[in-house]
């Protein structure tokens, strides 16, 4: 009866991960597309938003590209979960694009701070620098998963 709960709870958890991934994929996107009336309400709130319009636009423009790419492709990582495949050289791209991009959005971030400078954007830096080092390693462990299961499969 325990195993059996377990599963379900299981079941559970994978479905509202990929609720969650769903609807941060395409939040991202409705709010990507509305900065420009989103910057332009909040300009009208904060001065400095307002001086640096077009600037903040653009780098929130391509941070929110970035981020929901990097949505994107945990979304396919996580398909190949659900299909009980995992282990598969789509993966191992997907992982190296995903350190790409947390390289990226670091970078952006780190432009971002010459027009607002705040306290919490180092740590944003480190955290996807940490990002785009860990799957740039897990793209190499999943790498040599995929030839040891390939090699596998053909023993068999």
């Amino acid at each position: 009866m325990e195993a059996k709960n377990l599963t379900v709870r299981k079941k559970q958890m994978t479905q509202m991960t990929k609720y969650l991934l769903d609807f941060m994929f395409w939040s991202g996107i409705g709010l990507t597309i509305s900065l420009p009336g989103t910057l332009y309400l909040l300009g009208m709130l904060l001065e400095r938003v307002r001086e640096n319009y077009w600037a903040a636009l653009i780098i929130y423009f391509i941070l929110g590209i970035l981020a929901t790419c990097l949505i994107g492709e945990l979304r396919k990582i996580f398909r190949t979960v659900l299909a009980e495949n995992c282990f598969v050289m789509g993966n191992v791209h997907s992982l190296r694009k995903m350190g790409n991009i947390s390289f990226l959005i670091a970078l952006f971030s780190l432009v971002r701070s010459f027009f607002y400078m705040t306290m919490a954007i180092g740590v944003v830096i480190l955290v996807f620098v940490i990002a785009g080092l860990f799957s740039k390693v897990l793209a190499l462990v999943f790498e040599e998963a995929v030839r040891y299961k390939e090699e596998n499969d053909f023993t068999i």
